[in-house]
């Protein structure tokens, strides 16, 4: 296992492989960090806070995470920045150490885990899935995304471009981020599908 020194932006939302984050940033220590991020490799590391705030620190904090690529960038004012990051490679947190100037932290690298199973029929099945939940919200009123989806023929890639279009809770897309199993992965994704289309139904009833 390697380990190495990564710069850390803890968030209240789960960033997964491939996944876009843009980032509206003012903190001073992040200002720092991502200056310095640029000049150097353009990455920071992206984990999902349990408990607390992105704010000032004195958060507790998860330890997968995934890898942020800087793709875009740019000052808005003296004061303000505005960044566009891609996920790249999931990492485990083996240890913090501190957030003076700024978070950082000892991590390696979390391999993806080769599947046995052929992945393109669960992936149809929860891309019908996101379709029929998108269907039912635009029923109510919700923008969730576009019911015509396109996926990327690698099935591999075309789960995590599920997980990152699915709105399901920051608890629930960080068990997915944590699972190793693309097969497992992509069934927990459709069963999370299937229970917001429950809900989505029983609103549009009247149920709830």
């Amino acid at each position: 296992m390697t380990v190495r020194r990564m710069r850390m932006f803890p968030l209240s939302s789960v960033l997964f492989p491939r996944g876009a984050l843009p980032l509206h940033i003012f903190e001073p220590r992040y200002l720092a960090m991502v200056g310095e991020a640029i000049d150097d490799d353009r990455t920071f590391g992206v984990v999902l806070i349990e408990r607390g705030s992105e704010v000032g620190g004195g958060d507790t904090r998860f330890d997968i995470g995934t890898v942020a690529q800087i793709v875009n960038a740019g000052f808005i004012d003296n004061e303000r920045m505005a960044l566009m990051a891609v996920g790249e490679q999931r990492i485990r947190v083996e240890e913090w150490l501190g957030d003076d100037p700024y978070p950082q932290a000892l991590v390696s690298d979390v391999p993806e885990e080769e599947s046995t199973r052929d992945l393109a029929a669960p992936v149809e099945a929860a891309g019908r899935s996101w379709r029929r939940m998108v269907a039912l919200a635009s029923e109510l009123g919700a923008d969730v995304g576009a019911a015509e989806l396109e996926l990327p023929d690698d099935p591999f890639t075309a789960i995590w471009a599920l997980c990152a279009l699915a709105p399901l809770e920051q608890i629930d897309r960080q068990r997915l981020l944590e699972l190793d199993d693309p097969a497992q992965r992509i069934e927990q994704l459709r069963v999370g599908l299937d229970e917001l289309s429950v809900v989505l139904e029983a609103r549009l009833a009247g149920d709830i």
